[in-house]
């Protein structure tokens, strides 16, 4: 009875653990291939959300990008002048200021040219327009006076870059600064130039 009871006990516990590993494998292929497709799916998921949210951010992105790089050349025509400004104000010597829309570049220079500065506008940007307007061929280039001790001429200069975005430099006589500015923020230049202006057409030499 005793050795027939331990038998039984025993073939059930060599049983049991077989059974149970049996089950465990089943269990776990079962549960490793679902795993397995959950996430092959879920990758698949994911990476049409990134692809969708990178074609909708993109251009966002890139006008962002456009939009700095337009307000840094701005802000780099901004420093060219108040050179200029403050070298006729320090110097008591005239500085004059040529702009030239066709080759998209700014020189300064002293009639001695001992100050000679130079900021020729990186690609794409474009200088597309002076104030105050004169009787010129817009593609022409202008001469503005700096004189030392003087009031400075009334100024604006329109920069244009990708997808028509702009800023203008207007250099202000009241406080004699240059401000870099949206254009629609920015009080219409009238075309009279003040008495000190003094605007000249032809190439810059």
């Amino acid at each position: 009875m005793e050795t027939s009871s331990a038998g039984a006990v025993s073939s059930a516990a060599l049983s049991s653990p077989g059974s149970s590993r049996a089950q465990h494998g089943v269990t776990l292929l079962g549960f490793s291939g679902a795993q397995r497709g959950v996430t092959l799916i879920e990758l698949l998921i994911v990476m049409t959300l990134i692809a969708l949210l990178v074609g909708v951010a993109y251009p966002s992105a890139a006008s962002g990008i456009d939009s700095i790089r337009l307000r840094s050349t701005a802000d780099n025509v901004v420093n060219f002048l108040n050179a200029a400004i403050d070298h006729a104000e320090r110097r008591q010597q005239l500085v004059e200021v040529w702009i030239s829309p066709k080759d998209n570049v700014l020189i300064a220079r002293s009639p001695d040219q001992g100050f000679a500065r130079r900021f020729q506008l990186p690609e794409p940007f474009h200088i597309t327009a002076i104030r105050p307007e004169a009787e010129v061929s817009p593609d022409e280039a202008r001469r503005f006076l700096m004189y030392p001790g003087g009031t400075v001429p009334r100024l604006g200069i329109e920069i244009t870059g990708n997808g028509g975005k702009k800023r203008e430099v207007i250099v202000d006589p009241l406080t004699g600064m240059p401000r870099n500015e949206l254009p629609a923020a920015v009080s219409d230049v009238p075309k009279q130039a003040a008495p000190i202006v003094k605007s000249l057409s032809g190439a810059a030499k």
